[in-house]
């Protein structure tokens, strides 16, 4: 009867032991940031954007010049114009101004989208990758370990280097 007793507790320590095992996770980590700092997808894409950028840029500051220039010339010449021309003068300034405002609104937006558009590929294949290398390593969970992603210690595995390698980098 004591042998039984003794094996009984034994099997459900055993058991307790073992769902407690088992409910633990394995949990890994990464910098998201860094890895996406050095894909040579995203350098590519940043090079693209940066284009797209400097012609925004470009004819803004444009639209800029002829503003000042027009803006120059009008202030020059309104004490020899009539009330009339300055007036239609001073409405023109103001349309280019809106103008010249609607388009750095647009640009921007249009920027924020193309934006998206190229990094939204780089985004899926990284995350593809990432679990990827989790799942093969029998991780439960990877956190993001990047500045500011409320990750304060992360001193288990690293996947870093193994997604790097997944993605050929």
């Amino acid at each position: 009867m004591k042998q039984l007793k003794s094996l009984l507790i034994a099997a459900v320590l055993f058991a307790g032991v073992s769902q407690t095992a088992q409910a633990q996770a394995k949990v890994a980590h990464i910098n998201v940031t860094e890895l996406m700092t050095n894909m040579p997808d995203m350098k590519a894409a940043n090079t693209q954007l940066e284009k797209i950028t400097k012609g925004y840029d470009t004819d803004y500051n444009t639209m800029v010049d002829e503003y000042r220039k027009k803006a120059a010339q009008y202030q020059k010449e309104a004490s020899t114009q009539t009330d009339a021309i300055n007036a239609t003068r001073s409405q023109e300034m103001d349309d280019m101004q809106k103008r010249i405002q609607d388009y750095q609104q647009n640009a921007t937006k249009e920027l924020q989208k193309k934006q998206e558009d190229i990094y939204k590929p780089i985004l899926e294949k990284s995350r593809a990758a990432i679990q990827k290398v989790a799942k093969a390593k029998g991780y439960q969970y990877v956190l993001d370990a990047s500045t500011g992603s409320g990750v304060l210690f992360a001193e288990g595995p690293d996947l870093l280097a193994d997604v790097k390698k997944e993605l050929g980098f």
